[in-house]
């Protein structure tokens, strides 16, 4: 275990923090229902791209939101001030609140708040009005670019979509954004700023830049051919990871305070621990020990022992270093115990959805407390080298969850975990 002071533990928190509400939107379905059951049956979200033409692109396939109706969530008259990203979130966190059946009225609209996370934000957005700028002129482009490309605007129309006037934020810490705005709304909380959090994660950028520029960096599969066998985490196959999209929300509360209004709790939101690598804007530490020290962190701050977590939710992207280096962090971490944790990637079948990852990963390890099963990682047919933890390979595994990590990394060196517990 690290040495690294972390936050108060459960015990010596005045308020502990549980989840009352889930909403997402991702590549493999609209809502949460849905979305679980294909990911059980180990179903992937992975095919080739269709909004843009990419038949120059070394990569033409990621994971796309199918079948999405903003009408069913924004007036039309408001969704041309949108990126897509935006109105992601806005259907997630409406979902969310939904779920959670609590009704934000003048009551107590200042004691719930919104956080929401975006590694990139508006880049859709950024292209289109660049090319009406470059055809047009600069006349022509919308005034609503800039609230259309913020990254905090996700948060700030989810406010306005839910009438919560709490505190209003956003993180953009690359793809460790979702997983750090549950963290940070946690922690809102704990303090006694608000009572209630809308928080999660949102994310649009299958467009040409985005494809193209990780394309260039060497991160993206160019499994063509085969979408959803493209994605592949500790496979020793693996080329890189897939882009996708979409959104993830929770309904974070104050235990004291779902309780008395008669919520329905999910889990609870017990550690969170946060780290900087040091190392590389891009690549991680090869000794894994900044992601090594945000799980140690979140251990620490849910009390618990390594022994005590049944299951991690890793981030485990389907890049050649990068999982073998998360592999190393969790034994470097887990001791003993990481051999009897299961450890799967999502991924496999949702695709890298950048800032809005960890929401949506944090949401499959509220499930899996919930439903008593673990989600399988696909596509796993040979393990690569250093790659010998148990991954739950290809097929969904029962067992009752009592506590489960959820590890985000970014570019930049920052690292989040995120611990969920029974109640």
């Amino acid at each position: 275990m690290s040495s690294i002071t972390a936050f108060r533990g459960r015990s010596q928190r005045p308020r502990r923090v549980v989840i009352t509400g889930l909403g997402t939107i991702n590549p493999l379905a609209i809502g949460v229902k849905d979305t679980w059951e294909k990911l059980v049956k180990g179903v992937s979200g992975i095919g080739p791209i269709t909004k843009f033409d990419a038949k120059d692109f070394e990569t033409r396939i990621a994971g796309e939101v199918r079948g999405f109706n903003a009408d069913d969530y924004i007036p039309k008259k408001e969704q041309k001030k949108m990126d897509l990203f935006i109105q992601y979130a806005i259907a997630a966190g409406v979902m969310a609140l939904k779920d959670s059946g609590l009704v934000i009225d003048e009551k107590n609209a200042e004691r719930v708040g919104t956080y929401f996370g975006s590694g990139i934000g508006g880049l859709h957005t950024i292209e289109l009005q660049h090319d009406i700028y470059k055809e047009r002129g600069p006349g022509r482009i919308t005034p609503f670019f800039i609230p259309m490309v913020a990254p905090n605007l996700a948060a700030g129309h989810v406010s306005m979509a839910t009438g919560a006037k709490g505190p209003n934020l956003c993180i953009a810490t690359a793809c460790s954004s979702g997983c750090h705005v549950l963290g940070e709304a946690a922690q809102i909380i704990h303090r006694g700023i608000a009572d209630v959090m809308i928080a999660g994660g949102s994310e649009a950028v299958v467009c040409p830049l985005a494809i193209g520029g990780f394309a260039s960096m060497r991160a993206l599969s160019r499994r063509n051919d085969e979408p959803t066998r493209a994605s592949r985490p500790w496979d020793k196959d693996r080329d890189g990871f897939v882009l996708s999209e979409g959104s993830a929300s929770m309904i974070l509360e104050d235990y004291e305070y779902a309780k008395a209004r008669g919520a329905r709790i999910y889990a609870e939101l017990s550690g969170y621990g946060l780290s900087a690598d040091c190392h590389h804007f891009a690549a991680p530490a090869p000794d894994g020990n900044g992601a090594s020290r945000a799980m140690a962190m979140a251990l620490r701050d849910a009390e618990l022992n390594p022994s005590d977590v049944q299951y991690i939710n890793a981030h485990g992207t389907s890049t050649p270093a990068g999982d073998e280096i998360e592999n190393l962090a969790i034994r470097n971490t887990y001791g003993p115990a990481a051999d009897k944790v299961w450890v799967s990637s999502t991924k496999s079948m949702t695709g890298h959805l950048l800032g809005a990852t960890g929401a949506l990963e944090s949401l499959f390890c509220v499930l899996a407390i919930t439903e008593k099963v673990v989600p399988p990682t696909i596509n796993l047919e040979n393990r690569g080298e250093g790659c010998d933890l148990d991954f739950v390979p290809n097929t969904a595994r029962p067992g009752e969850v009592r506590h489960a990590m959820n590890n985000s990394f970014g570019f930049g060196g920052t690292n989040a975990s995120v611990i969920f517990s029974k109640v």
